[in-house]
């Protein structure tokens, strides 16, 4: 077990297993080729809509990135209930660093034969947008619940407990920025388990 409690990315580690805080996805999947995966918690339902209002001219677009943050993690957690990005669309919404980072927490619960279980919370917000620039980008402030998340051997079929220096709730960031096809794309995510929520 101790062998098992590496620290991912902060954020999808800390979910998964001893999934630190890149979002505890590494080390996150499993369970038995005959289970169906649970369906993945509706990011849509948590994510704050922008009233349509004049009051805020962005509007539309800050609903814009947030359904494209949502859309990622629909799918990443598709992929960490089987510890694959097979089958996913997770690259349709995230791209660079931010992909990179979670191809690993999936390599990581791969080979540690974990998998995720459960639903993670999401209170997620635009916080900056800057549609001046040469690459209009917008930032995203998340706050990650793992009350109901859960790591589970795929070996044994039992959940492997949070470290206890875990943080159930906590930030992560995310930079999303607009390319040339007029989608929004996550480039990085930054999980903080320092900061609590």
């Amino acid at each position: 077990m101790a062998a098992r409690q590496t620290r991912l990315r902060p954020g999808v580690m800390a979910l998964c297993t001893a999934v630190t805080l890149t979002l505890p996805l590494t080390g996150c999947g499993g369970g038995s080729d005959d289970e169906k995966p649970q369906a993945a918690p509706s990011a849509a339902a948590s994510a704050p809509t922008p009233a349509a209002s004049s009051a805020d001219p962005d509007a539309a677009v800050k609903t814009a990135v947030l359904a494209s943050y949502t859309s990622m993690w629909v799918e990443q957690m598709k992929a960490y209930r089987v510890a694959s990005p097979d089958g996913t669309k997770l690259d349709d919404f995230a791209t660079l660093d931010a992909l990179s980072a979670f191809e690993r927490d999936l390599a990581h619960m791969k080979r540690n034969g974990t998998v995720i279980r459960g639903e993670l919370g999401h209170e997620s917000e635009v916080t900056e947008l800057d549609l001046e620039a040469k690459v209009p980008t917008a930032t995203v402030e998340d706050c990650i619940d793992l009350s109901k998340w859960q790591t589970l051997d795929t070996k044994t079929n039992k959940p492997i407990p949070l470290p206890t220096a875990q943080p159930l709730r906590y930030v992560a960031t995310a930079t999303v920025e607009r390319w040339d096809n007029n989608r929004w794309m996550v480039t990085e995510y930054e999980p903080d388990g320092s900061r609590s929520c």
